[in-house]
Parts: C-alpha cells; sequence; structure tokens
C-alpha cells in the first residue's frame, strides 16, 4: 500500500476536523474510525471556555494547558475553518472566540457558546416581545411548560405562550427528536402549517426541539420562508440531531476532499522506526493489515472513548502507542469530596503532555516521536467538562496538529 500523507486516528469531532484540515492542505489522508464517535451526544455548539471572552481568558490560562501549546492563532484559524466547512455542507455556524452566543436548552436555561448552529442562535431572544414555546404531541422529554416558565426568570418583560401541535408522526407513538427530524425532512410542510397557526408576528420569536433535519439547512430553510416569527431550535437529550448535522458536514467534506475513511478498524500499535512512526497496524477480523503512513495524529479520545485506559489505579495507559501518561498522583487528588462541586476534577486532568506542536513529550520534555501528534481529549492538563472547553480544544488541537 502506498504511504499515506497523513492517517487520523479516531472519528470523533477532533478526528474529522483533523482529517478536514489535512486533505484541504492537498494531503494524502486516511481516516481510520472504531466506532461513530461522541458528536451524536452532542448539541452541535462549539465551547472554547466558560467565559465572556474566550479568547482573553486562554491568554491567562497555565503553561501545562493545551491552549498555550496550540496558541491563540491556531485557535482562531480553527474556529475560522470550522465554520467554513460547516457553511460549505450548508450548515451555518455563527460565533467568535472574543464573545459568546445563548442557545436556549431543553429545561429552558441559556447556555453560551462561542461557535453556534445559526437554528439556534437566541442572541435576539431579547429584543422580541413575545416568545412561542411549541411542544410536538409525542415527542419525549421536552416540556414547553417547563421551558416557558425557566425562560420567565430570565426575561421576566417578556409575553410567553405555549402550544402543542399534532402532526400525527409515526401513528401516535412516543418519539425522539431523532424520530421527529428524519420525518420533517423532506416533509417540511407539515411543521409549517402548524407553526402558520401561532399567527407569531415579526417581532415574536417561536422555540421548538432541533428537528430540523438531519443534515443541512434545508429544512429549516423550507419552513423559515413560510413564517414571520424567528425560530430557534434547544438542545436535547442525546442522540442529538444537531450533533449529527456536524458530524455529516465534516464525513461529507472528506468525501468530498478524497479523504479514505476505514470504518470498525481498530487500530492496535504503531510500526515504529526509532523516534518515526512508519505506519499502524489495524486489526480485523481476519489478519493484521499495516496502514503506511508519513505522519499520524492520534484522536481517539480520552477515558470515556477508551483513548486512554487504567486497569490499576496508578498505572494509567496509552494502549496504541504506550506513550506516557500524566495524572494526579495520589486517591486524594483523583476527584474532589463533592462530585458536582465548583472545582476542577483531578481525574479529567489526566491525558498526553506535548510540545508545542503536539507531539508527545516524557517527564523530561524529550520528544517520543517527530511525526505523531496527540489532539483533541487525549491531551493532558485541564478538565474540559468543568472548563466546558472539550469541542474548542478538539477542533483548535486537530488545527494545529495537522499544520505542524
Amino acid at each position: 500500500m502506498k504511504p499515506f500523507d497523513v492517517i487520523v486516528i479516531g472519528g470523533g469531532l477532533a478526528g474529522l476536523m483533523a482529517a478536514a484540515v489535512a486533505a484541504d492542505n492537498g494531503q494524502r489522508v486516511a481516516l481510520l474510525t472504531y466506532g461513530s464517535g461522541s458528536l451524536p451526544l452532542a448539541s452541535g455548539a462549539i465551547d472554547f471556555l466558560d467565559a465572556k471572552a474566550p479568547d482573553v481568558a486562554i491568554k491567562n490560562l497555565p503553561a501545562h494547558h493545551p491552549y498555550k501549546k496550540i496558541g491563540l492563532k491556531a485557535c482562531d484559524a480553527a474556529a475560522k475553518f470550522f465554520c467554513d466547512v460547516t457553511a460549505k455542507a450548508d450548515l451555518p455556524y455563527n460565533g467568535r472566540l472574543s464573545a459568546q452566543i445563548p442557545i436556549v436548552t431543553a429545561v429552558g436555561t441559556l447556555k453560551y457558546s462561542a461557535l453556534v448552529p445559526e437554528s439556534m442562535d437566541a442572541s435576539n431572544l431579547a429584543d422580541k416581545k413575545k416568545i412561542f414555546v411549541v411542544e410536538i404531541k409525542g415527542l419525549k422529554d421536552f416540556y414547553a411548560a417547563m421551558i416557558a416558565d425557566n425562560l420567565k426568570k430570565i426575561f421576566p418583560d417578556k409575553t410567553f405562550a405555549t402550544a402543542k401541535l399534532d402532526l400525527n408522526l409515526l401513528g401516535g407513538r412516543d418519539i425522539t427528536c431523532m424520530d421527529a427530524a428524519q420525518i420533517i425532512s423532506g416533509n417540511e410542510q407539515i411543521l409549517a402549517d402548524g407553526l402558520k397557526t401561532l399567527d407569531a408576528g415579526d417581532d415574536d420569536a417561536i422555540i421548538i426541539p432541533p428537528i430540523f433535519g438531519l443534515e443541512g439547512n434545508a429544512s429549516r430553510a423550507a419552513i423559515k420562508s413560510q413564517l414571520r416569527a424567528e425560530i430557534l431550535e434547544t438542545t436535547c437529550l442525546p442522540p442529538s440531531p444537531t450533533g449529527i448535522r456536524l458530524q455529516r458536514a465534516f464525513i461529507k467534506f472528506l468525501q468530498n476532499a478524497g479523504v479514505r475513511i476505514f470504518e470498525n478498524s481498530k487500530v492496535v500499535r504503531g510500526v515504529l522506526d526509532g523516534k518515526k512512526v512508519t505506519g499502524v497496524v489495524v486489526e480485523n477480523s481476519v489478519r493484521e493489515k499495516v496502514f503506511p503512513a508519513r505522519k499520524v495524529i492520534l484522536a481517539t479520545g480520552g477515558f470515556y472513548s477508551g483513548g486512554i485506559t487504567m486497569r490499576d489505579f496508578d498505572q494509567p495507559r496509552e494502549p496504541i502507542f504506550d506513550l506516557p501518561v500524566f495524572f494526579p498522583t495520589g486517591a486524594e487528588n483523583w476527584s474532589n469530596e463533592q462530585l458536582f462541586s465548583d472545582e476542577p476534577q483531578g481525574f479529567s486532568m489526566t491525558g498526553i503532555f506535548t510540545d508545542e506542536n503536539l507531539r508527545p513529550i516524557d517527564e523530561s520534555g524529550e520528544i517520543l516521536f517527530e511525526n505523531l501528534h496527540v489532539v483533541g481529549a487525549n491531551l493532558g492538563g485541564s478538565d474540559f467538562i468543568f472548563e466546558r472547553s472539550a469541542g474548542g480544544v478538539a477542533i483548535s488541537s486537530a488545527y494545529k496538529g495537522a499544520t505542524s
């Protein structure tokens, strides 16, 4: 097999982004995936940090944080590239690193993110006179009255109204947002006719569950063109149509860019030549197969996806290249006394340390492999969940790793 310029291991957001950037730079790329990644579980919004101005907050982070290795310039470039990918898939995103955009959650609170699907951007909600919250009959886990009551606490001067539409979906059985989004795609008029009965005007907003199809913006555009009011989607419990739209946008980009995608490919080890990785070994049901490469990007994730394992408490392990893994020593530093607290959790800091080009290093700072780059949740030194930085670290580290 002819060597690939770049092999990306992992099909989550970081892996998809790294493969997209490498392919856009004219490289011959292979993406090896084992599983579907976590995007179907995500809202589709990209959080860089839980701060009003993420770009300012990034400058003040400690030296061991992944963002300090990535650099603000690469973070900005990653955000732009990300929005270019989604725009090409007719999935427009709004946002920038210097501010945060509100989106309405499934319980009626506001969540702020740096990059947000246009269909979820609630920036104009404060300017509306009347806000309609629309429930779909038979749709599970979406309660218009609860959402309206909680939004009233944020916007006490607004008029709220709730409605329940019967769209006769799936014969009356309970459905999920995924079911509804799949049915609405190609049958947009059903939803448009239902929303027209609200008689919402130019100064109003309509909030609905995320059911504008599973790909691109066509369903939303078809419905929006028939209404005067602004229409906003909320987040939802997984699986999430907005997360799946984002995943499909990247896959479409990769396919158009000629990236070879190998699914159900479990990478078991690297092929090494001193400080160089010359390929990876993939295990299948019949035999092992070697994929040669000039450069490898590791995007297999952390504990949650098996990119880092730990059978014994004090021995975390990266299973493909046996890279050293940083972790807080001592059981007392592993987690907070209260699981849900306002402090980072020690175990979430576990991961691989790198140089400024995201190449793995040992305890003395020596580079272990010159052409291996570590991205996404594999990286150590920060609590992505506490900081709300997982999406931002994923796309910015992927950009840096693919361009280094």
